[in-house]
């Protein structure tokens, strides 16, 4: 898919100022119209799939569901769009929102296992400490690297001295358990800088309680490992 589709679609991004409490607040609104916090929809057929693009399509579906920043309508819009070609459209509406609801129900019920303080809410304090400090931090930035690099700098304040963030790709990375992979930078463009602002975001991680690999050198990405990718539903 290009850029722009997943863009729109899935880059649910997360400024640094939504804090755990907020991101907590809205976890508690991810129910609907039902009696159950599910909205009611009618039974639609099974959509006319291969069993291979019926697995690509769940499994698809699924690991941008655990992620945890797409909202139900985004799910459904994925959901019904992923297989498109051309004219096909082999998914529909109703079973878009039939397949997204038992998702969502089943993600719900693993959820409401969960206690304490997540991974993903260690990483959002870590950020909102960051971004306080005068770097901007954003989770699930953009699309992409490329995308992520030419859309930061217009992304916080003015007077930011650099930035961390991680785009899409790199949230479904962390929800399929492989770390979360940080990009991270200074605005003035310089290798000094940049190592200063790495430093600085492996001790808010550090502090916040994450584990981190990285050697000190600017021109390689932070890696969050391990991590254990329990982000709440928040849509």
């Amino acid at each position: 898919m290009a850029c722009a589709k997943v863009t729109g679609m899935m880059a649910n991004t997360v400024s640094a100022g939504d804090g755990e409490e907020s991101v907590r607040a809205r976890a508690q609104q991810v129910g609907g119209g039902g009696s159950d916090g599910y909205r009611d929809t009618d039974s639609a057929p099974p959509p006319d799939l291969e069993e291979d693009e019926q697995e690509e399509l769940h499994e698809y579906v699924w690991t941008v569901l655990t992620g945890g920043y797409a909202t139900r309508a985004q799910l459904e819009e994925l959901a019904r769009e992923y297989l498109v070609s051309g004219d096909h459209r082999p998914v529909s509406t109703a079973q878009a929102r039939q397949l997204v609801d038992r998702m969502w129900r089943e993600r719900a019920a693993e959820q409401a296992a969960w206690e304490g303080e997540t991974d993903p809410e260690r990483l959002s304090r870590a950020f909102a400490v960051l971004e306080a400090a005068g770097i901007t931090a954003r989770e699930n930035f953009t699309c992409c690297r490329t995308c992520g690099t030419a859309e930061i700098r217009g992304a916080g304040a003015a007077d930011a001295r650099g930035f961390v963030y991680f785009h899409s790709q790199g949230t479904e990375s962390a929800a399929a358990g492989h770390g979360l992979m940080l990009l991270y930078g200074g605005f003035d463009g310089t290798p000094g800088t940049t190592a200063a602002v790495g430093r600085e975001v492996v001790t808010a991680l550090t502090e916040a309680g994450l584990s981190t690999v990285w050697d000190g050198d600017p021109g390689r990405a932070i890696v969050v490992t391990p991590l254990d990718w329990r982000k709440r539903l928040t849509g």
